[in-house]
């Protein structure tokens, strides 16, 4: 079976650094194979969300929310138009997440259960590669698939 893994370099934002109150990291419209390596949402639906079980190095198993915040297609006044995972704050909190540091998700063969883990710049983390090998591509918003 096949791992597919992203990676995330974190913001200050996404780490809570800047006192705002954006509701988990965002996930590119725009990278189909991400978005395929998520749940599917239904953009029919006003914000259409599926949980995600996600077991961390430690083996704890957290459900975090894929969601598609899409109320510009379907309230007037609407304004957003864009996907985030969410529950993530006390995930990154608890492994002292900070600016710059990575989020790692990956999946083995469309498995129900995604792997996740926080990995520090300050010990290591490089732009340039992950335990299961060199960036093949880089995306926006921070994120970066590797093979």
């Amino acid at each position: 079976m096949t791992t597919k893994t992203f990676i995330k370099t974190l913001s200050a934002n996404d780490v809570g650094a800047t006192g705002g109150h954006m509701g988990g990291i965002l996930v590119p419209k725009g990278d189909g194979e991400l978005l395929a390596f998520l749940p599917k949402l239904d953009p029919s639906i006003l914000n259409p969300s599926e949980w995600i079980d996600c077991e961390t190095p430690e083996g704890q198993v957290l459900r975090l929310r894929f969601v598609f915040y899409n109320n510009r297609m379907h309230v007037p006044t609407g304004t957003r138009n864009e996907y985030r995972i969410t529950h993530l704050t006390k995930y990154l909190r608890s492994e002292n997440a900070k600016e710059g540091d990575a989020f790692e998700i990956s999946n083995k063969g469309g498995n129900n259960t995604y792997r996740i883990r926080v990995i520090s710049k300050r010990l290591g983390f490089s732009e340039e590669a992950s335990e299961y090998g060199p960036v093949r591509i880089k995306l926006s918003s921070g994120w970066r698939q590797v093979h």
